[in-house]
């Protein structure tokens, strides 16, 4: 009887841990990509965030959030916000072995001169893990 509950656990340890499928979908807090790109007349620098990633092989797509540093002059008149702003957006990034390209979306916030709305960016960056 011993040896068929043995028989029974090592095969079922075969199917269930043996194999792994190589596609993996996980959430992850940080993943070490740093990126700077060009966004609204403006530059931006970033590292992802919280975000749910999909793995195959050497390539790697990103679905998250974009903790950034927008750079960006303010033409407006009278007082003027600074140069350097902390913001968050959201958006896709796409990694290939150590190079990233990242398609990110961040919000402007309605002005005495424009309604709020969303730009779309472009950036380039560098997988550290």
């Amino acid at each position: 009887m011993k040896g068929f509950f043995y028989a029974c656990g090592l095969l079922i340890s075969g199917f269930c841990l043996a194999q792994e499928s190589t596609p993996k979908v996980k959430a992850a807090f940080f993943d070490g990509v740093a990126v700077v790109g060009y966004v609204d007349h403006g530059a931006f620098i970033n590292f992802t965030g919280p975000n749910i990633n999909l793995t195959y092989h050497n390539t790697k797509f990103i679905l998250g959030m974009l903790p950034s540093l927008r750079i960006k002059e303010d033409k407006s008149e009278g007082t003027r916000n600074s140069a350097i702003m902390p913001t968050l957006g959201a958006g896709l990034t796409f990694v290939y072995k150590k190079i990233a390209l990242q398609v990110p979306v961040y919000y402007n916030t309605k002005t005495s001169t424009q309604n709020g709305n969303w730009r779309v960016g472009i950036g380039l960056g560098y997988s550290l893990k």
